[in-house]
């Protein structure tokens, strides 16, 4: 470990939630005044005319299939102050009320995450950020919640960790923060590099590296490139948390100067997992190693991948000076998140598995081995959505996620999406029966289907990305089984 931890200070007292002057605008994006401004300052800003408040700055997002600029007359009837436009786009606001401020700027995104990087310079309070290929939302809750013990920390709301969610979230910091943990997300070259300059972390955190979001990505040496910009973009004053176990990150780990804490399972990590204990439903325990000390952790998630989780959340935690026994608090105390993992027990006794918030194959292929863990000698079923964002890549990965159900022991198969054949075919090659797999046309079908079979101790496993709506499927299961109690 190259040791360290990031000294914790607050902003000065007198400063208000996003409270920015006209000129603080205009220095953080580089724009100028084409209205004369009534007032000198703007009390929020907001990317939605719909939930404006009194003296808001509307800033008009430009989407595949909107124009933010379309509703600057409604944001400014509803109380906003003023309002970004984009350059070459004057011209569709012609009736904009006289009285309100209007400032040009090359590009509204670009915009935003320049006003969020401005204001998040006015604080030197640490800021965590972290990327990853899965896990990265599971990691950020678990470090909030060891954090959170002490600390009042500012986090991501739901999925807001792309270049949009990112700076609004930042815009929410104010003198009673004294910890930001920012989860950033990515489909496309560019996006890590642009986050992190927006957010300027102190602790850069990498989960893992694995096959998402190919289709805009190409390949995996580019997926690698991409979640290391995180790195090559963060001051080498910071300190980088870094997955030890994971074979193509530490291919690059050592571009990296500065700081650094490892952590993992296999290796001889600076946080690590060891005596791992497995306990069917009920979670899993070990024994958490961090600069010396030692003490069994017992967590009620499921799988070696959120012990992962559990080590990066301790490890960053860690960096920004959390105490050891505090860190092994905010762990055990953690909760499942809805849709990742999470396990509820039907009313006939058997267990269904929710992993419905998104997938990919790395994450396919860790709930798989966790279901084979769990299943023990009782039935297995699996209710797999298609993969999205693959591209070329696409089929082979369906495919291996069909090999890799028969090898785990899979007994029933429900496929839904454009690739079902292909998971079925690399199912039907390591062995599985046509007749154990269903393509059904209903959640209807499905439900029909599992009521004729399943039964006490067995398990049942919904995932899928999240454009396929697979909590459809397990909202309807559970109403037509009902939940079990306690």
């Amino acid at each position: 470990m190259s040791s360290g931890t990031v000294k914790i200070k607050r902003a000065p007292d007198s400063m208000d939630c996003c409270s920015l002057t006209v000129d603080e605008v205009l220095k953080a994006t580089g724009g100028t005044v084409i209205r004369k401004p009534p007032i000198r300052v703007f009390k929020g800003l907001s990317t939605d005319s719909r939930s404006i408040s009194k003296g808001t700055l509307f800033l008009p997002i430009i989407g595949e299939r909107f124009d933010g600029h379309d509703f600057i007359a409604s944001a400014i009837v509803g109380g906003a102050s003023g309002s970004l436009i984009q350059k070459g786009l004057e011209e569709k606001n012609k009736l904009i009320p006289g009285d309100v401020t209007l400032i040009l700027v090359d590009d509204t995104l670009k915009a935003l995450g320049d006003i969020a990087h401005f204001w998040r310079s006015k604080f030197e309070i640490p800021v965590i950020g972290l990327t990853g290929s899965t896990g990265k939302t599971t990691t950020k809750e678990m470090a909030a919640g060891i954090i959170g013990l002490t600390k009042r920390v500012l986090k991501n709301r739901g999925n807001f960790n792309n270049l949009i969610g990112l700076p609004l979230t930042l815009l929410e910091m104010n003198v009673s923060h004294e910890v930001a943990i920012l989860e950033m997300g990515t489909n496309r070259r560019g996006e890590i590099e642009r986050l992190t300059r927006i957010a300027k972390p102190d602790v850069g955190l990498i989960t893992n590296i694995g096959p998402v979001h190919l289709e805009g990505l190409k390949s995996m040496d580019v997926v690698k490139e991409e979640k290391w910009d995180l790195f090559n973009n963060m001051g080498i004053s910071g300190v980088a948390v870094i997955n030890g176990d994971d074979d193509l990150l530490n291919t690059v780990a050592g571009r990296w100067k500065g700081k650094t804490i490892t952590f993992g399972i296999k290796k001889d990590a600076d946080a690590r997992a060891e005596q791992i204990k497995k306990s069917r439903d009920k979670g899993v325990s070990f024994t958490l190693n961090i600069g010396g000390n030692e003490r069994n952790v017992m967590m009620s998630t499921l799988g070696e991948h959120n012990i992962y989780n559990a080590l990066a959340a301790a490890a960053s935690s860690w960096a920004v000076g959390i105490e050891y026994d505090l860190i092994c608090e905010g762990l055990m105390s953690f909760k499942p998140i809805d849709g990742r993992m999470n396990i509820l027990r039907l009313k006939n006794g058997a267990f269904l598995i929710d992993d419905t918030y998104n997938a990919n194959p790395e994450s396919v292929s860790a709930a798989l081995k966790t279901l084979k863990e769990l299943r023990g000698k009782h039935v297995s079923t699996v209710i797999l959505g298609d993969m999205l964002e693959l591209g070329e890549w696409a089929e082979e990965m369906h495919e291996g996620i069909g090999s890799l159900m028969a090898d785990t022991g899979v007994a029933k198969i429900f496929l839904r999406g454009r690739l079902t054949r292909t998971v079925a075919e690399g199912a039907i090659k390591k062995g599985l029966k046509s007749d154990q797999i269903y393509f059904p046309e209903t959640t209807e079908e499905i439900v029909t289907h599992l009521k004729s079979y399943l039964k006490k101790r067995d398990w049942v496993l919904v995932k899928g990305s999240r454009k396929m709506k697979m909590e459809e499927i397990v909202q309807e299961i559970t109403r037509e089984f009902g939940l079990k109690e306690g």
